[in-house]
C-alpha cells in the first residue's frame, strides 16, 4: 500500500464502523495558548469540556499538526533520528459520549492486524498504572480488555501488556484541559521481532508507538485537580508518517532487516527527488552514529530529512494564513524556514533552493489538503521572498561566524552562539557542526543563559495593562441591536463600582454596547428622578456585566434605583457605519489579495477604522484602489445586512471566524449582501447604503507579516475626499496647470530637479577634484609620516570622497584629513594608508575630537573614517586639531 491509499483505508475502515470523516481544521489553532495545532484532538477541545455540543457522536479524520515550539517540540529532533517531524498528520477516531475502551480497542487491532496486516506476535500495548502522586486508578478495564484479545489471539498478555506512568501513558494537552489514561499500541521491529516489551517506552528507534488511544475521563485544573468530564470520550491518535514508514521499510512486514524510518515512505519521495536533482546526491539513509560528530555521508542523509521535513511544515502553515515573521509562531516558521536553508547550505545548493521543493510537496499532499493546490502561488511568493532575504543575511551571518571562530580559544562562547542564533538564524545544533570542522566546541550553558533572557523579554513583553473591576454578578442583558431601545431606556441600577478614581453602573439591562471585538463602547446619558450623569465609556468585566463608566462628579445613586438610559444615538450610527466598513473591507482583503488574509487585530470607532491582517508584502497603490473601488461599488447596490443565531457547528461553511476568539454553542452570524459572513456580537448598519463611501487612508506594516489598513467612511470619507480635492487644487493652481495635469507637471518638475542636482553634483566633484589637485603641494612631514590636512569649502560629502580617491593615489603613502562644507552642514574624510599604520596613525581614532569641535562625530577604522558635524565656522579649528593629534600619534 503506499501513503495514499493507507490514509483513505483508515477513513474508509471508519466511516464503516459510522464515524462521519471530517477534513482537517487549520493549523492555526483556536485556542490563543498554543502555537500551532498539535494534536489531533485541538479542534475537538470545545466537545470534551461540554461547551458545545458535538454535531455527531463519532468522528474521524487526519489531522495536520505542527510541534515545533512550546510544550510540543520535536524542532531539534529533526533529522538525526527517522521518525520525528515538525509536520505531521494525526490520524484519529474520535467518540464524544458514545462508545468507549471497549470498542476503541478493538477496532484498533481490527484495522492493523485485519486490514493493514501488521503481525500480531511483534504488537505490544501499555496500560496505565500510576506511580506514587500520579492521579487516577490503574487502568483496570483497559487491561482487562487487552488481556481478553491477546489470550483470544494465543498470545501471552503478561508478555503483551507493559504498565506506564503518567509520564507515559497519561495523556494531557497541557498543563489544564481534558485529559485521561491511555493504551498505546507499540510495534517490535527488531529483526529478530522477540523481546519487544524491554524496549517499549525507551525511545528505542526499533520499537515505536504507532497509536494512542487516549480514554478522555478528566478535566485538570488550575489547582492540580482531576475532575470527572460530564461524559467519556475516546481521543485516539496515530502518527501517518510512521505507519506509512514502517510498511515502506519492511515492505509490507515481509523485510524486518534495515532500521524503521519515516522518511522511507513516499510520502517524502518527491522532495527527495528534486533534492537530488539540485545536489547531485542521493539519500542513503544513513543514520548518524554519533549525532555529536556524523560523517558527511549522515550529515548529507541529516539535511535530506530535515528539507523534507521542513518544506511541508512552511507549505502547510501558509497555507493556512501563518506567515514567517517575527513573534510567536510567525517567529517559529522562520526560523523553521532559515534551519532549512541554513541546512541546503551543507549540500551546496543554489540560493533559492528551497522555493523549488514546493511543488513535489503540494503534489504529494495537495490531493488531502486542498487548500496546498488553492495557495500554490501564494505559498511560493512568501518562501522565496523569505529564502532571499535570509540568503542576503546568511552571507552576514557566515563571515560574522568566521570571525568569531577565528578569535575563539578553543570554544564559542555561548554569546557568539546565540548571536548567531537570533539574529541570523543559525541553529545551535548547525554552528556546532560549522565549530566541530574548525576543532571548536560550542558553550550550550552560555547560549542556553542568554536563550532564558531572551525568552524573560518576551514574557515580559506580553505583560499587558488589563482593566480589572472588582465583584462577581450576572451577565448583564444586552439590547441595544434595536433602535428602538436607544432612546429613555427603562433599567434598574444593580451595582455601583468604584475603583482607582473611576465609576461603573451596572444595570439590569442595557442599549449601551460595551468595548469588545475591537468595536468602541457607547456613550451618552443616565437619568433618573432628580439626577442625571454622562456615561463616558461601557466596558465589561469577565462575567460579562456591562460597567457604564459615568463621571466622578455624579451624585449619589442607590442599588434598586430606577434609571432611563440613553445611547448617543448619532456616535452609535457612525461606529456601526465603520464596524460593517470592516467586515466589507475583510472581504475585499480576502477577494484580491487571496484567502490566506485573517484578521489579526481591529479598531473601529466613530471616526475611523483600522484593520490588521496576515500579508506576507505591502499592499501596492494598484491594488489599494482596486480594494477601495470593489467596496464602493458594493456600496451602491445598498444590500441589507442581516443577522441571525445558530448553533457554532451549524453555521455555513463560507462564515469567518476570528483567531482567538472563544465561542460558545450558539454563536452570531453577520450576513452582508450574501458576500461577507462573519461571526460578529457588534452593532452594524441595516443598509450598507448607509456607509456612504469608504477611503483607504494609509497601509503600512506593523510587524513582519502583518499589515494594517486604516480608512473611513460616511462624514468622515466626505471630509477626506474634500481635502485632497483642495490640495490637488491647490498644487495646480501654483504650478499654473489644470488638475488634471497637475500629477505630470510635477512629474516634470521632479526630474528637472533631479537633472539639475545631478549636474550639480558633477560639478562639484570637478572642482573638488581640481581643488585636490592644488592641495597636493600643501602636504607635509610630521615625524616621517606625510601628512595633509585640509578644508574645501562648498564641497559635501561626495565631493570629499571624490577628492579623497584623488588624493590617496598622488600621495600614497600619506595621512589625509579632509573637511567640507555645504548647506549648512560639515563633512570629514580620513585616509591613512597601511605604511602610516604601522607607525601609529589611526583613522578611526583621529575623527572623534576633529568632528567633535563642530559639534558632530563619526567613527571608522584604522585606515578610512567619516564623520559629520552641525557648525561650519568652527571648520578651520578642526583641521588644525587634525595636525596636533596626528603628531600625537606618530610621535
Amino acid at each position: 500500500m503506499n501513503s495514499n491509499e493507507i490514509r483513505q483505508s483508515f477513513l474508509d475502515f471508519f466511516a464503516s464502523k459510522d464515524h462521519q470523516i471530517v477534513p482537517s481544521a487549520s493549523l492555526l489553532p483556536s485556542s490563543p495558548n498554543l502555537l500551532f495545532t498539535n494534536a489531533g484532538m485541538n479542534p475537538f477541545v470545545p466537545y470534551f469540556l461540554g461547551d458545545r455540543d458535538a454535531p455527531t457522536p463519532r468522528i474521524a479524520d487526519t489531522q495536520k499538526c505542527i510541534r515545533a515550539g512550546g510544550k510540543h517540540n520535536d524542532l531539534d529532533d529533526v533529522g538525526y533520528d527517522t521518525y520525528h517531524q515538525t509536520f505531521f498528520e494525526m490520524l484519529g477516531n474520535w467518540s464524544f459520549g458514545d462508545y468507549f475502551k471497549q470498542e476503541a480497542i478493538a477496532w484498533a487491532w481490527e484495522l492493523l492486524t485485519g486490514v493493514w496486516g501488521f503481525p500480531k506476535d511483534r504488537l505490544y500495548a501499555s496500560v496505565y498504572k500510576p506511580g506514587e502522586g500520579d492521579p487516577a486508578d490503574f487502568d483496570q478495564d483497559a487491561y482487562d480488555i487487552w488481556e481478553k484479545l491477546f489470550i483470544k489471539e494465543g498470545l501471552d498478555p503478561k508478555e503483551r501488556i507493559v504498565f506506564g506512568n503518567k509520564k507515559d501513558n497519561f495523556w494531557m494537552m497541557g498543563d489544564t484541559g481534558p485529559c485521561g489514561p491511555c493504551s498505546e499500541i507499540h510495534i517490535d521491529l527488531t529483526p529478530e521481532g522477540k523481546d519487544g516489551a524491554k524496549l517499549v517506552n525507551m525511545d528505542s528507534p526499533w520499537c515505536i508507538e504507532i497509536w494512542n488511544l487516549v480514554f478522555m475521563q478528566y478535566n485538570a485544573g488550575e489547582d492540580g485537580s482531576f475532575k470527572e468530564l460530564a461524559a467519556q470520550h475516546v481521543d485516539t491518535g496515530m502518527g501517518f508518517e510512521r505507519v506509512a514508514g514502517i510498511m515502506a521499510t519492511t515492505q509490507n512486514f515481509t523485510d524486518f532487516s534495515q532500521p524503521p524510518s519515516n522518511y522511507n515512505a513516499d510520502l517524502f519521495a518527491g522532495i527527495f527527488k528534486t533534492i537530488s536533482e539540485l545536489s547531485g546526491l542521493t539519500y542513503g539513509a544513513t543514520l548518524p552514529v554519533d549525532p555529536a560528530n556524523p560523517t558527511e555521508t549522515e550529515t548529507n542523509d541529516i539535511v535530506f530529512r530535515v528539507l523534507g521535513d521542513h518544506i511541508r511544515t512552511l507549505c502547510c502553515s501558509i497555507a493556512d494564513g501563518i506567515l514567517p515573521g517575527n513573534e510567536g509562531r510567525n517567529y517559529v516558521l522562520r526560523r523553521i524556514l532559515r534551519r532549512a536553508v541554513m541546512y541546503g547550505r551543507r549540500l551546496n545548493l543554489p540560493a533559492g533552493f528551497f522555493v523549488k521543493l514546493v511543488d513535489p510537496t503540494i503534489e504529494n499532499l495537495g490531493g488531502i489538503f486542498p487548500e496546498l493546490r488553492n495557495q500554490a502561488d501564494m505559498i511560493k511568493k512568501v518562501i522565496s521572498a523569505e529564502e532571499s532575504a535570509f540568503d542576503r543575511t546568511l552571507d552576514r551571518g557566515m563571515n560574522l561566524f568566521a570571525s568569531v571562530a577565528d578569535k575563539a580559544e578553543g570554544a564559542i562562547s555561548g554569546e557568539d552562539a546565540f548571536t548567531l542564533y537570533d539574529t541570523y538564524g543559525f541553529p545551535l545544533d548547525l554552528t556546532e557542526i560549522l565549530a566541530r570542522e574548525r576543532g571548536l566546541t560550542v558553550d550550550q550553558n552560555g547560549f542556553e543563559k542568554a536563550m532564558d533572557i531572551q525568552r524573560q523579554r518576551a514574557r515580559d513583553s506580553q505583560k499587558k495593562s488589563v482593566i480589572t473591576v472588582a465583584g462577581d454578578g450576572e451577565a448583564t442583558e444586552f439590547v441595544g441591536f434595536d433602535p428602538a431601545n436607544w432612546s429613555n431606556f427603562d433599567s434598574e441600577v444593580l451595582e455601583i463600582i468604584e475603583q482607582d478614581g473611576n465609576r461603573y453602573l451596572v444595570t439590569s439591562a442595557t442599549p449601551f454596547y460595551a468595548e469588545m471585538g475591537g468595536q468602541v463602547g457607547d456613550q451618552g446619558m443616565v437619568t433618573w428622578e432628580g439626577g442625571e450623569s454622562k456615561i463616558i465609556d461601557t466596558i465589561r468585566d469577565g462575567s460579562g456585566r456591562h460597567l457604564h463608566k459615568v463621571a466622578s462628579s455624579m451624585s449619589a445613586i442607590a442599588p434598586g434605583t430606577a434609571v432611563k438610559l440613553t445611547v448617543d444615538a448619532s456616535r452609535r450610527r457612525d461606529i456601526q457605519r465603520h464596524h460593517s466598513a470592516t467586515h466589507i473591507l475583510n472581504w475585499a482583503l480576502r477577494k484580491v489579495l487571496g484567502t490566506h488574509v485573517l484578521q489579526a487585530g481591529s479598531y473601529v470607532g466613530p471616526d475611523r477604522l483600522r484593520f490588521d491582517f496576515n500579508h506576507f508584502e505591502s499592499v501596492t497603490a494598484d491594488q489599494q484602489r482596486e480594494i477601495e473601488t470593489l467596496i464602493n461599488d458594493a456600496l451602491i447596490e445598498n444590500d441589507g445586512v442581516h443577522t441571525f443565531e445558530t448553533a457554532f457547528d451549524d453555521k455555513p461553511e463560507e462564515v469567518i471566524a476570528t483567531f482567538g476568539e472563544k465561542y460558545g454553542n450558539v454563536v452570531r452570524v453577520v450576513d452582508i449582501g450574501g458576500f461577507s459572513k462573519e461571526l460578529c456580537g457588534g452593532t452594524h448598519v441595516q443598509q450598507i447604503g448607509e456607509i456612504g463611501q469608504l477611503r483607504l487612508v494609509s497601509e503600512s506594516s506593523i510587524s513582519a507579516g502583518v499589515r494594517r489598513i486604516e480608512a473611513v467612511c460616511a462624514k468622515e470619507a466626505t471630509q477626506f475626499t474634500s481635502r485632497e480635492h483642495e490640495l490637488l487644487q491647490s498644487v495646480a493652481s501654483a504650478l499654473s496647470v489644470k488638475a488634471n495635469e497637475a500629477p505630470d507637471r510635477v512629474r516634470e518638475l521632479v526630474k528637472k530637479l533631479k537633472d539639475a542636482e545631478k549636474e550639480i553634483s558633477n560639478l562639484q566633484a570637478e572642482a573638488a577634484k581640481n581643488q585636490a589637485g592644488d592641495l597636493v603641494s600643501q602636504a607635509e612631514e610630521i615625524n616621517g609620516v606625510t601628512f595633509l590636512a585640509a578644508a574645501m569649502e562648498g564641497v559635501d560629502s561626495q565631493g570629499l570622497k571624490d577628492a579623497m580617491d584623488d588624493l590617496r593615489v598622488k600621495l600614497d603613502p600619506a595621512v589625509i584629513v579632509l573637511g567640507g562644507s555645504a548647506n549648512g552642514k560639515v563633512f570629514f574624510n580620513l585616509s591613512v594608508a597601511e605604511a602610516c599604520q604601522a607607525q601609529g596613525a589611526h583613522a578611526g581614532k583621529l575623527i572623534g575630537p576633529i568632528a567633535k569641535v563642530c559639534g558632530g562625530g563619526g567613527g571608522g577604522k584604522a585606515d578610512r573614517a567619516q564623520a559629520g558635524g552641525k557648525d561650519p565656522s568652527k571648520l578651520n579649528e578642526a583641521i588644525a586639531l587634525a595636525k596636533s593629534l596626528i603628531a600625537e600619534q606618530v610621535g
